[in-house]
């Protein structure tokens, strides 16, 4: 079973390679195969009970340590070798993305009480698609991954789109069909219209955003 998630280090490789080469499409289907597999690998292990069948073996350090390279690094240097930042940012930016997202792997308050995330979850993987698709201006491009940065600890939760409750009959539905679009983005290499873009952008929206505004009109309310 350990192999099975360890195999997501194999095709982060795999992804950086595709990247260096600028085969963006093609790193981002790798990076796909490795978020099934992370999708797969925790679910699986419990069913198998892995921690008492091979306890010599850490499967949460495993999952990290994959998860840092798949969900950040390999992210980091697409969006840092894209050319969608300003040239004198996209380093520094590089090394801040690298930096706090292995901070953030670390953090024992990643997650709370109720499975959302802690501030930005270091989804690189998804920020790096969502800079490709848009292609912004390179000034409000690296404006926007300063932002999602200096976000990565800040006091808001983003909803973890399988394990909280709340929503869910909304959340996983509206979650498939954003894997869908997702992957008619990458198979199109990004040539897709307005329609598909709004309707990604506006699910992006809904995951980070809900439980903010569901937070507030509580406040409001009371």
């Amino acid at each position: 079973m350990h192999i099975f998630t360890a195999l997501g280090a194999g095709v982060a490789l795999l992804a950086m390679l595709e990247a260096v080469r600028e085969h963006w499409a093609a790193m981002f289907w790798w990076l796909g195969v490795a978020l099934m597999i992370d999708a797969l690998d925790g679910p699986l292990a419990r069913r198998l009970d892995v921690v008492n069948v091979q306890p010599d073996w850490s499967g949460d350090v495993l999952d990290l340590v994959v998860d840092f390279t798949t969900y950040v690094f390999v992210p980091a240097y697409a969006i840092t070798a894209s050319g969608l930042l300003l040239p004198l940012a996209a380093p520094v930016l590089g090394v801040a993305i690298a930096v706090t997202g292995a901070l953030y792997f670390a953090d024992r308050r990643m997650k709370s009480a109720d499975n959302h995330f802690r501030g930005f979850p270091g989804l690189w993987n998804i920020a790096a698609f969502y800079l490709f698709l848009l292609r912004p201006p390179a000034g409000i491009a690296s404006l926007a991954v300063a932002v999602l940065v200096a976000l990565t600890f800040a006091p808001f939760h983003v909803i973890h789109p399988v394990r909280v409750v709340r929503l869910r009959w909304l959340t996983l539905p509206l979650v498939a069909v954003w894997a869908a679009l997702m992957t008619y983005v990458v198979a199109e290499d990004f040539a897709v219209g307005a329609p598909v873009m709004v309707l990604l952008c506006a699910i992006g929206v809904y995951i980070v955003a809900s439980d903010s505004a569901i937070r507030l009109l509580r406040s409001l309310k009371a």
